[in-house]
């Protein structure tokens, strides 16, 4: 009898675990690895997406052997006008990433971002929709993963930002006016590129994909790949963590702080040592100065770290 209950209890903790594990998320879902020509790789890429019905609104190559697509569909147009801030969703990253002699392909998982975001929907449909189109290999980012709770209510640490301390970069007279500003500002900006802009129907929404390469005065910490070089290095590589969100809202411009931005994608990410936070400390105040000048806005820096 001892031994039946034993077994009962073993097997109840296991299940339960086993239930955990698969209530968990992470950021991203690998689609394949292979060995050919990134060219053609990314040629199949795009007619997959297309004939899946995605919109491919861009793409952004910040160092040599990454490229990211960044991609959106009725589903994703339609959740993003139903959420608050719903625009720094609108868009999912599909990278490709050549590494010792293969190219990962990897994408952003909706349902993971949905959460992060504080979305009304979960993207299910759009989860489902990628995978259909591209394959899952399995997702990867932090070894356990977070629950939805966990990824929905995220901070790195105590006194470290949440989604919702949104940093506003610029103030303009209409929406209009702040769209325009936007964009003749990435174009004047020396470090900033403009990766794509969808525009969330119904509502005064617009969110931009910046790119930033040897960012103002040649600052490394307001660099994509200096910052990739020290935080995106293990086997499976996180490049469609890239780019950044401009989101004008209304008569506004905001961004995600660096310290949320980068950990809820990065959240096992260590504090100190090697491949660490401390080693791209100064990264949230430049990178805010950054995009401040993007946006048309004043700099004024204030970082969380």
């Amino acid at each position: 009898m001892m031994k039946r209950l034993l077994l009962a209890f073993v097997m109840v903790a296991f299940a339960a675990t086993a239930q955990a594990a698969s209530d968990r998320l992470k950021p991203f879902l690998l689609s394949e690895v292979t060995s050919g020509d990134v060219a053609q790789v990314l040629s199949s890429v795009e007619q997959k997406l297309s004939e899946a019905g995605f919109d491919i609104v861009g793409s952004y190559s910040p160092y040599e052997g990454a490229t990211i697509l960044g991609v959106t569909s009725d589903a994703l147009r339609s959740a993003a006008a139903q959420s608050e801030f719903g625009g720094y969703a609108v868009v999912q990253r599909v990278a490709l990433t050549r590494l010792n002699g293969e190219v990962q392909v990897s994408y952003t998982n909706p349902t993971y971002m949905s959460h992060a975001y504080r979305m009304n929907s979960d993207l299910a449909e759009v989860t489902a929709a990628l995978e259909q189109a591209l394959g899952n290999a399995g997702a990867f980012g932090p070894d356990e993963g977070l629950t939805p709770e966990k990824v929905r209510k995220y901070h790195y640490m105590f006194g470290m930002p949440y989604f919702d301390d949104a940093i506003e970069l610029a103030k303009h007279d209409s929406y209009e006016a702040a769209v325009a500003a936007v964009e003749k500002s990435l174009k004047e900006t020396k470090g900033t590129s403009r990766a794509w802009r969808v525009d969330v129907p119904g509502k005064e929404e617009t969110v931009f994909g910046v790119g930033m390469v040897k960012g103002k005065d040649g600052n490394k910490y307001a660099d994509d790949p200096y910052i990739m070089s020290e935080i995106d290095f293990k086997d499976l590589r996180s490049t469609a963590h890239l780019p950044y969100e401009v989101l004008v809202s209304g008569n506004r411009v905001y961004t995600l702080p660096a310290e949320f931005r980068i950990a809820i994608n990065f959240p096992d990410l260590k504090m100190m040592g090697s491949n660490s936070f401390m080693n791209i400390m100064e990264t949230p105040d430049a990178v805010q100065e950054l995009l401040t000048l993007g946006a048309g806005g004043k700099v004024e820096t204030a970082s969380f770290w």
